[in-house]
């Protein structure tokens, strides 16, 4: 075979045997879109929607989304039809999708109402953690086998967002009604201490050095920087408004949040615990996901059912990326 026809057949997505190979260089946007009750798949060299995936699940949609290491395979928690501390139908079950075959391929299913909502899959030790709110619990999740193999208790009720120090060794969850974050031993599968932050918060984030972790104040335009070492508020960032999903960028700089109210991206410098600028981008921004490459952070924005994305060399947002109505929660696969 030609040199170059060999080279295009590796690289090109084919179909085989009734299926869809992935492509070699693929890497892949996903996005949960609460209104539509889908999941875009996105192709990000092309920054263009390639498929969607139906959830099918009457009457209830999943908020976030997260993709196996080896891109093959993305996880999706049904929460249920309504939001945190909300009445509503408690979702009790976890779709399972083949991101080659764009189709749910499985269910993972609690056994009874836990509104399980963010998936967090941890590299070192092989697993893949739910937060279940009504179970004021992580659910821990055998990846590959798909069965549910034990629980971290929070000690807290609504604990809605989960982010792990990145040896996988510490776990530490935004319980947004008792506005207070629960430091959890992932390893011993235990809750080590609950820290006081203030009335009520969402969502969290923790620093690429795994020193301080961040959450917002609901009722106030501010930022909560928690020490890990004395597991207290060290300091407090004003926003130009209410703070809503965070991520640092890979170097370790920055921490970028979300400024739904204002369709902004606040920067903050994390040395200084200081805002430093804002960046401009589509209406009511959800969640942030950095490029690994640490280039381009994406950003969903669910008034506008768009993704923007932020160059972070310019700090400018150079495109929007059409996704579902309602699109929130984010998701990579390589």
């Amino acid at each position: 075979m030609n040199r170059n026809v060999l080279a295009l057949f590796v690289l090109i997505t084919v179909t085989c045997c009734g299926g869809v190979v992935r492509r070699a260089d693929a890497q892949t946007l996903l996005v949960a879109n609460q209104g539509d009750r889908t999941v875009s798949l996105i192709d990000a060299r092309s920054g263009k929607q390639v498929a969607t995936i139906a959830e099918d699940v009457p009457g209830q949609w999943g908020h976030e989304i997260a993709a196996s290491e080896d891109g093959h395979t993305a996880f999706l928690p049904i929460y249920g039809n309504s939001g945190v501390g909300k009445p509503g139908i408690d979702g009790s079950k976890l779709l399972v999708i083949d991101i080659a075959l764009r189709q749910v391929t499985g269910v993972i299913d609690f056994g009874h109402g836990v509104r399980p909502h963010l998936p967090v899959l941890d590299p070192a030790h092989g697993l893949l953690y739910v937060t279940t709110e009504l179970d004021d619990a992580v659910t821990v999740i055998d990846p590959i086998g798909l069965t549910i193999v034990g629980k971290v208790p929070t000690g807290q009720h609504q604990s809605h967002m989960l982010t792990l120090s990145h040896d996988g060794r510490f776990g530490y969850t935004a319980n947004v009604g008792p506005g207070t974050v629960s430091v959890l031993d992932m390893v011993g599968r235990k809750t080590v201490a609950v820290i006081p932050v203030t009335g009520e918060i969402q969502r969290i984030a923790i620093s690429r050095d795994d020193r301080l972790v961040f959450t917002s104040d609901t009722a106030e335009p501010r930022l909560a920087a928690i020490d890990t070492a004395t597991k207290q508020v060290k300091s407090w960032v004003d926003l130009p408004g209410m703070g809503y999903g965070a991520a640092a960028t890979p170097d370790g700089r920055w921490l970028l949040v979300a400024i739904p109210s204002k369709d902004l991206v606040a920067v903050v410098d994390v040395e200084k615990l200081q805002m430093v600028r804002t960046v401009f981008v589509a209406k009511d921004p959800q969640e942030i996901l950095l490029r690994p490459d640490g280039q381009i952070a994406y950003v969903s924005c669910m008034g506008s059912g768009q993704i923007a994305a932020v160059d972070l060399t310019r700090w400018k947002m150079v495109s929007t990326i059409d996704a579902g109505k309602g699109a929130d929660g984010l998701g990579w696969a390589p």
